[in-house]
């Protein structure tokens, strides 16, 4: 376990540093730059992708790669991690995510006139928060959306019958997806600490409305997490099924017989 819980602070913590971190620094065309240097929003969703998919390969082989306390919880419920390991999963991603949020502000805090608050410091809003101003509603239902489609993903690419050694490109993949979808509406959660580790020096109203950020992810995650193995049971159920149903049909075969004989 200690092993599995470095991974998840580390992975957690990476993604966090460099998805945020290109956000904070890159996106925008740089002040002291005469050519246009920023990233846009394709840069901020690849920087988000290619740090999970670097991280799954890195480390996903010592805790599976989690680096969310949403895909933690998806996956509890799926039956691929024990529960009893949820908690002290959750905690380290959370507190991987802070310390990268951390490092992020003593950074960006180096450069004179810089505010976290005016700035949103890669936060997660909705209302006037949001990067295109989307609504409450908008925000949740796309976050509960693309949390279920990303653990659909992630349960699908590492699930026994899928092919070895590619999961970690369909998850960042996904996730870089997810955000080129979602980045005007909420600046892209479907991550509780991802968007804990940032909102904690992003002012009081990103704390005030990171709620949504934490329940809309588990939400996602709970819907994929139970519909998974009803969607796509695994070989040795549908063979169990199929024989039920065929050991049925001959019982009632026999008794069809058994009747008629008498």
């Amino acid at each position: 376990m200690p092993s599995r819980l470095a991974a998840e602070f580390l992975g957690t913590g990476v993604l966090v540093f460099g998805g945020c971190g290109a956000a904070i620094f890159s996106a925008k065309v740089l002040a002291s730059s005469t050519i246009n240097m920023g990233i846009g929003f394709l840069g901020v969703a690849l920087a988000f992708g290619l740090t999970v998919m670097v991280m799954v390969y890195a480390v996903g082989h010592i805790s599976g790669g989690h680096f969310n306390p949403a895909v933690t919880f998806g996956a509890a419920l799926a039956g691929r991690i024990e529960w009893k390991a949820v908690p002290a999963y959750v905690i380290t991603q959370v507190l991987g995510a802070s310390v990268a949020g951390l490092a992020l502000f003593a950074i960006a805090t180096g450069k004179h006139g810089f505010d976290p608050v005016a700035s949103g410091f890669a936060s997660n809003g909705y209302g006037y928060r949001s990067p295109d101003g989307y609504s409450m509603l908008s925000a949740l239902l796309i976050e509960i959306i693309l949390t279920a489609v990303f653990l659909y993903v992630i349960l699908g690419s590492t699930d026994e019958r899928a092919p070895k050694g590619f999961a970690g490109i369909a998850i960042g993949l996904s996730l870089t997806l997810i955000h080129l979808v979602s980045i005007p509406i909420t600046n892209t959660s479907v991550n509780p600490a991802r968007s804990l580790g940032v909102a904690w020096f992003a002012g009081p109203d990103a704390l005030g409305q990171v709620w949504l950020f934490i329940l809309a992810p588990l939400l996602g995650a709970a819907i994929a997490g139970l519909s998974y193995q009803l969607l796509f049971p695994p070989p040795l159920v549908e063979k169990a099924v199929e024989d039920l149903h065929i050991e049925e049909g001959h019982t009632e075969a026999k008794r069809v017989e058994a009747t008629s004989a008498e």
